[in-house]
């Protein structure tokens, strides 16, 4: 059985599954790791999705706010014994569907060159390759995407 849940930062399962994020990712990120890492911070995201397979929670994702009508995804990720089984894009198509609930018009989102998972799930999911924005601007390691919603 898989549900899932809109939440917040606080939520426990969320922690926990973000813990693994980030060890992938400084494995990923090797010595890019803390540039990237002073970016993805838990405090006072208002906006996360976690899915449970069995009660046990798989996956996870937020957004929060970048700009007036934009929305940033922020905390993808997917326990890899549950990957290739579509955990992600439910993640990714919740967070679209609240983020059009809330009123916001765009979503962004920034992803590493050394994740093409993460890259072709974007791609597939009908997001767009943009130039880098914001902080990631000039950032070869980096892919930024759109998509209008």
């Amino acid at each position: 059985m898989v549900k899932l849940i809109r939440t917040n930062s606080a939520n426990k399962d969320f922690i926990a599954l973000v813990k693994f994020l980030d060890a992938d990712l400084a494995i990923r990120d090797g010595e890019d790791h803390d540039f990237y890492n002073q970016f993805n911070k838990l405090d006072s995201i208002n906006h996360v999705v976690v899915l449970y397979e069995n009660e046990i929670p798989i996956g996870c994702g937020a957004v929060k706010e970048f700009e007036s009508s934009t929305m940033e995804v922020k905390r993808m990720f997917t326990l890899h014994e549950a990957r290739g089984k579509g955990a992600a894009s439910k993640v990714l198509n919740e967070l679209e569907k609240w983020t059009a609930e809330l009123f916001y018009t765009r979503l962004v989102l920034e992803t590493g060159l050394q994740q093409p998972e993460a890259i072709a799930l974007y791609e597939k999911c009908g997001y767009n390759k943009i130039s880098n924005y914001g902080q990631y601007a000039g950032v070869e390691n980096s892919v930024c995407f759109e998509k209008v919603i």
